[in-house]
């Protein structure tokens, strides 16, 4: 197989394993064909208002400030409901909490990438099924409610994106234009005879989005005085809605209440893991239909939060975020949402038994409803039986929800298997010959492909199943028909010693492993960097450039503080940023304009784009040379790194930088184990005359190492959505754009790497063709499947990348003058 077609092929190989994963564990939840459900009995209100804080942390509202009082009196000290915590669910971003709080489901979290604004996938939802709902706040999150309902009963009010600026003066302005819309709305519809009427009806929902708590925590986190100012305006605002509600409706006592949040944020202004701060949110319910504040003597929960907020003797009622939905539908009385998964939370409702015991039981048939079984089982009023059953259901609907995970999981597991072994042999095969194809054994896996295509035909599967199956049969032939080479290698490990054979088992071992621990542990990198750094004292090299060595073990520990810091900055940290003139003073204006809630000036805009557009290009325009061109690559793409930055990782390109330079000269010193007469002299060595010299020397133990090197020095940032980062660029929340300037702060510490890895190929007397192939196979650990994948493939477009900033030069047109003769 040559070189192009492999490289292809792995590149084409990869990107199945990696599809082949949402297909077995991200499958959407939603099945269709349900017939609505919803309790019989008079429900206890005729309208619900829904307050949503975006970005609220349950802590942040329910804890005392320091004068020891609370930041919220209204809904918490003078509140007559009851309250407890949201637990939310991975990815806490924005759409997938609002779906979960508004439809009762978890959803799919390919959704996310498939549309923010609007619906990917159709799906019910409280304000389907009411008879009126009108929305006031963010366009990036009420449309997609309202263009999924059915009919022309949802109504959005919102204002413009270009609101939803981290750079303003104060975001509390974007709550403040809620109240005031609700507000107004009221006002106008006493004169508006159609509108006052259906403002009356039955069945109503007032939705208040409440976007100014998240910006403010993103753009100044959520300790500051701005996110704990903008709670107290939240606290007053509702305070003013719920009472204008009160008088509009002439108290009849009708009105529901519920306040909670979509979901949390981490102390640095993040969201979108799986930590507390993220995932615990508040949960406060008042009004018609909702039980009054319960009193305890004692109460445990394992966070220890009661204590810490004085709340120790109101009893505390937890939640999943799917069940707010279904508390929702009860107290309006509509039905519950057709692909609700959650469980009617009882002690919220105010009612009687038979009342609880009706809604309990039109819960379990709508579970029931989508497991598609229709038989009557539960008496009416045993609401242990429907507690009972509904978990049953909802065992059963993950059963056949995850009904082909194993089937799929095994096939590929075997493909992935099958390639790694595949690409082992042609890396280590020599060039002689391939052995003559054998029918029989061509015949055998064509017959095994068959029969697993008719499997999957009489299974009605679809044809990303075939693609999944089908695709370990050429794989596996491709490793069988090299059993020779098989032999070959297994005659060749067993003449080593087995001192040696051992040694370099345990090295690949543990370099994978370092590598698959480092997804889930960031620490794990440093071990593996004191492990770089001890490997000059190991070898010649201590002896031959002892200073050089010296250098090496320090940037290698120095390189090392990085994984055990925070993975993002706490705070802008001005003095560290040490780079180019221009990019430090667009950062520290920035910074400042910000502080000062000026917004982000224009010039610094039009800088930092124009900065990020010529970075690509710039090192194009240098000489080829090796040192040359690798610090003129630095150079540019630092001034882009530290427009990104926001505190202490704006070194680390400089620490990894000047440890790649080490590390080239290293291994040009290292050469010489290889008998090599001729080595390349750095000063001079020039990229664009770098031919592939492939035939001065074969693959070696050592160049499996250097591959590790690669992959391990290449993966040490990791960041999480935070919009401080990109405030050089843009401040207006735009979330593929700042997600996309996100990557490319991550992108860029690759593309250092992979550019000195391509210096040392090419010094070493290497194919890069080669280095390709050894860490393609390199990375075989199934443990984040999809980050592995994902970084599988980003590597072999790196390899390309760099390959291209190295060795191509950009030469401007010169006019040629003509003499007439």
């Amino acid at each position: 197989m040559g070189i192009p077609v492999f490289v292809f092929a792995g590149l084409l190989v990869h990107c199945v394993f990696l599809a082949s994963i949402f297909d077995i564990y991200f499958t959407s939840p939603l099945v269709h064909g349900m017939t609505p459900q919803q309790t019989p009995l008079p429900p206890p209100a005729k309208r619900l208002v829904l307050f949503v804080a975006d970005g609220l942390r349950a802590d942040s509202l329910y804890e005392l400030d320091s004068n020891g009082t609370s930041r919220a009196p209204f809904l918490i000290l003078e509140n007559t409901g009851s309250w407890g915590i949201s637990h939310t669910r991975v990815p806490t971003e924005s759409r997938p909490g609002h779906v979960a709080l508004i439809a009762g489901f978890y959803e799919d979290v390919s959704a996310v990438a498939k549309g923010w604004k609007e619906n990917p996938v159709e799906f019910d939802s409280i304000f389907n099924e009411s008879k009126y709902t009108w929305s006031w706040g963010s366009p990036d999150i009420l449309p997609m409610f309202a263009k999924g309902a059915s009919g022309d009963h949802v109504y959005t009010f919102c204002y413009t994106a270009e609101s939803e600026d981290f750079g303003a003066q104060d975001a509390a302005k974007l709550d403040t234009w809620v109240f005031d819309h609700v507000k107004s709305f009221f006002n106008s519809s006493r004169s508006n005879q159609t509108l006052y009427s259906a403002l009356n009806e039955e069945k109503v929902v007032l939705f208040l989005h409440l976007l100014g708590i998240d910006t403010n925590g993103h753009a100044h986190r959520p300790n500051s005085r701005e996110y704990k100012e903008n709670i107290r305006k939240v606290d007053e605002g509702v305070k003013e809605i719920a009472s204008m509600l009160e008088n509009f409706y002439g108290n009849d006592g009708k009105t529901a209440f519920i306040l909670t949040s979509d979901h949390g944020m981490t102390d640095w202004g993040s969201h979108g893991a799986g930590h507390p701060s993220e995932t615990l949110t508040p949960l406060i319910a008042w009004g018609a239909g909702v039980n009054y504040p319960q009193r305890v003597a004692s109460q445990f929960f394992e966070d220890n939060f009661l204590k810490e907020w004085k709340l120790e003797n109101l009893k505390r009622l937890d939640v999943n975020q799917a069940d707010i939905a279904l508390l929702m539908a009860s107290l309006i009385g509509v039905p519950f949402p057709l692909n609700s998964v959650g469980t009617l939370p009882l002690e919220y409702l105010n009612n009687s038994a038979h009342f609880k015991a009706e809604s309990m039981f039109t819960n379990a048939v709508q579970i029931l409803e989508q497991f598609k079984v229709t038989k009557h089982i539960v008496k009416r009023g045993k609401v242990s039986l429907c507690k009972t059953l509904i978990n049953l259901a909802l065992e059963g609907l993950s059963y056949y929800h995850t009904y082909d995970r194993l089937f799929l999981g095994l096939s590929i597991a075997m493909g992935f298997v099958g390639w790694t072994a595949y690409v082992i042999l042609v890396i280590i095969k020599t060039h002689t010959n391939l052995t003559k194809e054998s029918t029989i054994l061509l015949y055998g896996f064509a017959f095994v492909g068959l029969i697993i295509a008719f499997f999957l035909l009489i299974q009605t599967c679809p044809w990303t199943y075939y693609v999944y199956c089908l695709l370990p049969v050429p794989v596996w032939y491709a490793v069988v028909k090299e059993l020779h080479v098989i032999q070959d290698l297994a005659a060749y490990l067993l003449s080593l010693p087995v001192g040696q054979s051992m040694g370099f088992l345990l090295i690949c071992v543990l370099g994978i492993e370092i590598l698959v621990f480092s997804f889930f542990y960031r620490s794990t990198l440093t071990i593996g960097l004191l492990v770089f750094a001890g490997w000059p004292v190991i070898t010649q090299l201590w002896v031959q450039a002892k200073t050089t060595a010296l250098i090496w073990i320090l940037l290698c520990m120095l390189l090392g503080i990085f994984p055990l810091m925070p993975v993002v900055g706490r705070e802008p940290n001005i003095p560290l940023m040490l780079s180019i003139a221009l990019s430090t003073y667009v950062v520290s204006s920035t910074h400042d304009s910000l502080q000062n809630k000026q917004g982000l000036p224009v010039f610094n805009q039009i800088i930092s784009w124009t900065t990020l557009v010529s970075s690509s290009l710039l090192p194009l325009l240098s000489p080829t040379f090796l040192f040359q061109r690798l610090f003129s690559i630095l150079l540019s793409l630092m001034s882009t790194y530290l427009l990104l930055s926001t505190g202490y990782e704006a070194l680390f390109p400089l620490v990894l930088s000047g440890l790649m330079f080490v590390w080239i000269n290293m291994e040009q010193e290292a050469l010489q184990q290889y008998g090599l007469s001729l080595k390349p002299k750095l000063a001079v060595f020039n990229f664009s005359y770098a031919t592939d010299i492939m035939q001065f020397r074969q693959l070696h133990l050592d160049d499996v190492r250097r591959s590790f090197f690669f992959e391990n020095t290449g993966s040490f940032q990791k960041v999480l959505f935070d919009p401080a980062s990109v405030y050089c660029f843009l401040t207006v929340f735009s979330p593929f754009m700042m997600g996309g300037l996100l990557v490319l702060k991550v992108v860029i510490p690759f593309v250092l790497v992979s550019c000195a890895f391509e210096a040392v190929q090419v010094t070493t007397q290497l194919s890069s063709k080669r280095y390709s192939k050894c860490y393609i196979s390199a990375l075989v650990g199934i443990s984040h499947y999809v980050l592995v994948m994902s970084l599988t493939i980003f590597m072999m477009l790196m390899n390309g990348l760099a390959q291209l900033l190295t060795t191509k030069k950009l030469e401007l047109s010169r006019k040629t003058k003509h003499h007439s003769t």
